[in-house]
């Protein structure tokens, strides 16, 4: 997996990560954590995870 987010969205999903409940926060390993915050693309896993605040969006 590459990781090659642009710095606004690094500190986009820094926010956003910030912005998670503390249970949800906590439950993320270090590995997801950085997967969050760094990769271009999430496992599937992940995205369970936050399925609940995940808004699916338009493809381009």
């Amino acid at each position: 997996m590459g990781k090659s987010i642009s710095k606004k969205d690094s500190e986009e999903r820094e926010q956003a990560y910030k912005s998670l409940p503390p249970s949800l926060r906590n439950s993320l390993t270090d590995e997801e954590k950085d997967l969050f915050l760094h990769a271009d693309v999430w496992p599937d896993t992940l995205f369970e995870k936050l399925s609940e605040f995940i808004i699916q969006g338009d493809e381009k």
